[in-house]
């Protein structure tokens, strides 16, 4: 099941219009994979995290979100300095570890942590359908914000569907080995669930069409006027601004 723990929080950050926090999550994501000086990078690293600290998320939380890419990033140090063309840093043996290798991971890695805790301050502080509704309203492609609503409602249908036939399986007395009766079964468990998928999904449509629906999804969610949001959109641009020139101008 997917967590959304990070939406239930009372501080500053979840208060802030939708909108404007994912106008700013995309403008600071562009000008961060922009970057290549070390400056600009470790100042949109600090930033990151100053945007943890004022929506109050949990350290151990976000460390934990942190650590699929960060088992990626190790791969990519494993791999990218010795085979990376370049001047010489380090010589193990037959093995040469480059400069531009090591610095290249580096840009990598400061980019990548930066963007995902900025990510998690602006924009898993909302649910998921407040997301969905935000696009909308900054007028992207309806079909594009139907798709993201309904795949986020319908995995956890999906997901009860998949319990529901691994217990069918257990109850027959099902224990996977490493022989073709095992990797016939899970064919099987996959075709099946491809199938109620594409029922429940016909059923689905049926019940929204009988209900009147006409290609749109309303919200009573409201997206006031505050001071705040002023404030916030006064702080990104001067943050924003503050890459550019660490970035072009020093």
């Amino acid at each position: 099941m997917i967590s959304a723990s990070f939406c239930e929080g009372r501080s500053w950050m979840h208060a802030i219009d939708p909108r404007r926090r994912v106008i700013g999550a995309v403008a600071f994501a562009v000008v961060v994979a922009v970057s290549y000086e070390f400056t600009a990078l470790f100042t949109a690293l600090a930033l990151s995290l100053l945007m943890v600290l004022s929506a109050r998320l949990d350290v151990g939380a976000v460390l934990l979100r942190l650590v699929a890419p960060l088992i990626f990033l190790l791969l990519l140090w494993a791999v990218l300095p010795w085979s990376y063309e370049g001047d010489a840093l380090l010589v193990l043996g037959p093995v040469t570890i480059t400069r531009p290798g090591v610095m290249l991971c580096a840009r990598i890695s400061v980019k990548t942590v930066s963007l995902m805790v900025a990510f998690m301050a602006l924009l898993a502080t909302m649910t998921v359908d407040t997301l969905g509704h935000t696009l909308n309203r900054l007028r992207l492609p309806d079909k594009m914000v139907h798709l993201l609503l309904i795949t986020y409602r319908y995995l956890f249908v999906i997901e009860q569907e998949y319990q529901r036939l691994v217990r069918a399986m257990k109850i027959r007395n099902f224990r996977p080995k490493t022989n073709l009766h095992s990797y016939r079964t899970y064919a099987y468990l996959v075709g099946m669930l491809f199938v109620r998928a594409s029922e429940r999904a016909r059923r689905v449509h049926s019940a929204m069409i009988c209900r009147g629906f006409n290609g749109r999804f309303f919200s009573l969610r409201a997206f006031p006027h505050h001071p705040r949001n002023h404030v916030f959109s006064l702080c990104m641009i001067i943050a924003l601004a503050l890459l550019v020139s660490l970035e072009w101008l020093v």
